[in-house]
This record gives structure tokens, sequence and C-alpha cells, in this order.
């Protein structure tokens, strides 16, 4: 049986944005979204996961942004959780599929650089034409992510996620 993959996070940009590597590598992966840094904690996350079938092997992966003072700190503290966290935010993740960028930046910046990368982008939706980049690029941007210092801003550690779904698919 294969594992089933937890993933909370944050809004609905993520939750769509994994619910399109759910339907791509056809996996188990349960999405529970729209979890604000002030309730995802430990005690909610096993009460989320009592009310679904569960077996040792599965894993649980938090996907948040670092945009927002303490975020890495609170997320730290629930332990066996593998931290999917972009700084600034989601949108940088979606970049590293286009191309390389290492100068820091602000949410709004990251989400500028995005749209004028592909003008149809909005949050929580993708383009045909993204689906199919997010899709097929995922290794290009695990590449690209995992040369970056983990939290730093830029950076994204979403390959953590990228990387099991793509072991478990073979």
């Amino acid at each position: 049986m294969n594992p089933t993959f937890f993933v909370f996070c944050e809004g609905k940009t993520e939750a769509a944005y994994v619910d399109l590597l759910r339907r791509s590598f056809r996996v188990p992966v349960e999405i529970i979204a729209r979890v604000s840094d002030s309730n995802i904690s430990q005690p909610y996350i096993d009460r989320c996961k009592r009310e679904r079938f569960t077996t040792q092997e599965d894993k649980t992966f938090l996907m948040f942004d670092l945009d927002v003072p303490g975020m890495m700190e609170h997320l730290r503290k629930i332990k066996d959780a593998v931290l999917l966290l972009s700084n600034p935010c989601i949108e940088y993740w979606f970049v590293l599929h286009y191309k390389d960028i290492n100068k820091e930046m602000s949410s709004a910046e990251c989400l500028a650089l995005l749209k004028g990368i592909d003008a149809d982008y909005r949050k929580g939706a993708f383009s045909t034409v993204m689906k199919k980049i997010l899709t097929d690029a995922i290794e290009d941007a695990a590449k690209r992510a995992k040369s970056k210092e983990a939290y730093t801003n830029p950076s994204s550690t979403i390959n953590l996620l990228t990387d099991e779904l793509i072991k478990a698919k073979k």
C-alpha cells in the first residue's frame, strides 16, 4: 500500500498546486487547506489525521510562505513534519519552473515577476499553459531550489514534496 501524503497548507494557491500534483502523479495526497499560522499545531494535525485512514508510512508536510514573521519558528515546533517553505512566497517556487532567480524580493515583487512571465496567472488558478509547465519542469525547478540555502530569501523547499511524489510514482 502506498503511503498517503498529508499536506497542510495556508491558502487556495497552495491547495490548487497540491491538487495539480495529486492529479498529475496519481498518488494518495490529502490536502488540508486554509490553516492559518495561529491554528496549525501538533494537536490540530493529529486530530485531522485521526479522521482519516493512516499507516506508518504516511508523511506529513507543511506548506507555508515565510513572508510572515515567526512562521518558521512556529512550524518547527511540529514534530515529524517536512517543512515545504517558500521565501518569500509560493510564487517563487512557480518562477523556478521557468528560470533561476537569486535576488532577495518581497512577495509583491515575486508575484509581479511571475505575472511578467505568465500574464494570466491569478492566485489559486493556473492557465492550461502554466499547468503544463508546473508539471513538465518540476525537475528543473527542484534543481534550482536545491542550489539555494533553505529558508533564506529567495528559496523554496517544495521540491521535498515533489521528490517524494516522483519516487512514489516509480
